[in-house]
């Protein structure tokens, strides 16, 4: 078992900066997963904050810019002890329906000028496109981006959903700090082909989804404005298949004296130092546990009968719907 004093911070990429092994996404704060209540989700981010956590994770289209200015309210005080990684280009309607992704050089800094502004900061630590736009070069898109880091808005540049290809085209540009991709015990497509050439190019992980949007954590829809309603995974035909997967990884977690998100959570950590989970906490009760995590070890025969009880290839559902699935730069 390591302890808090003992925790090492984890490298983003060979040209980024170190940062505490956890880091916050906040997007649950805004509506996303449902109802959620504005003091409590600003008292979650000064708590980790105080636990020591320094990236902070949002997207200019969470809550149609609510997020954002959630999160420059809340680090107010705060700026200089946190990073902000910021994702852009998704285009949502007044009813909150997605119109599709705008990563051309001019929405690029239109849409960062916006955020400057919502946040109430001079410059963005991490800036990068949501998802490929289809109908501009990444070449483009990261050239955008360059530029706002020589006029000093942004710091560096991170990438989100997009495959091998892409991501070698895009460091070709500028140096990529992280790829921000869904990976949990059960997304686990990106260890055969995007990983590998992470790791060849030096750029980190940032994983978003490690509890599966809840799924692993037993976590129940909130309402018809959760998101989840959407995903084939939270389906009403696929839920008994994947109700099995979170009895098998509970009687796993006991084993191991812990609940179901600390152990999805300590597995990611445990499968590679150049991965930061991020932790879509919404109250200080689940960032407090969350946090634990970091307090597991797992031999390689745990992590083993870790992924025996919890194989991926048995969940039902995909992580989005057939649409997304499509057209996802990271699945093809």
């Amino acid at each position: 078992m390591t302890t808090t004093s003992a925790i090492q911070p984890r490298q983003l990429g060979s040209t980024g900066p170190a940062v505490y092994p956890l880091a916050l996404g906040c997007m649950g704060m805004s509506g996303m997963y449902g109802p959620a209540e504005e003091p409590e989700s600003l008292a979650t981010i000064h708590a980790a904050i105080d636990a020591g956590v320094t990236l902070i994770d949002t997207g200019d289209f969470y809550g149609m810019g609510h997020n954002e200015m959630l999160l420059g309210q809340a680090l107010r005080f705060f700026r200089e002890k946190v990073l902000i990684s910021v994702k852009f280009g998704a285009q949502r309607g007044p009813d909150g329906a997605w119109l599709g992704y705008d990563a051309r050089p001019a929405a690029v800094k239109t849409a960062l000028a916006y955020s400057l502004k919502r946040l109430g900061v001079d410059y963005i630590d991490i800036y990068r496109p949501a998802r490929l736009d289809p109908h501009v070069p990444i070449e483009d898109t990261i050239g955008a981006i360059a530029d706002m880091i020589k006029a000093g808005y942004v710091r560096h540049i991170g990438l989100s959903e997009v495959g091998p290809e892409t991501i070698r085209r895009a460091a070709k540009i500028h140096p990529i700090v992280d790829l921000q991709i869904e990976y949990s015990l059960i997304s686990r497509a990106p260890e055969s082909k995007i990983f590998p050439v992470l790791e060849e190019l030096g750029i980190a992980v940032t994983a978003y989804g490690v509890l599966s949007r809840g799924l692993l954590s037993g976590s129940p829809k909130n309402g018809p404005g959760d998101i989840r309603n959407r995903f084939p995974r939270f389906a009403a035909e696929n839920q008994t298949q994947n109700q099995k997967l979170v009895a098998q990884l509970a009687e796993v977690a006991q084993s191991k004296g812990l609940t179901p998100s600390q152990l999805a959570i300590a597995w990611v950590l445990a499968k590679s130092p150049a991965i930061v989970p991020v932790i879509g906490a919404r109250t200080r009760a689940q960032l407090t546990e969350s946090l634990a995590a970091l307090n597991v070890t797992f031999t390689a025969q745990e992590i083993a009968t870790i992924e025996d009880a919890v194989p991926a290839d048995s969940v039902a559902g995909t992580r989005y719907d057939a649409h997304q699935m499509q057209v996802l730069d990271s699945e093809k």
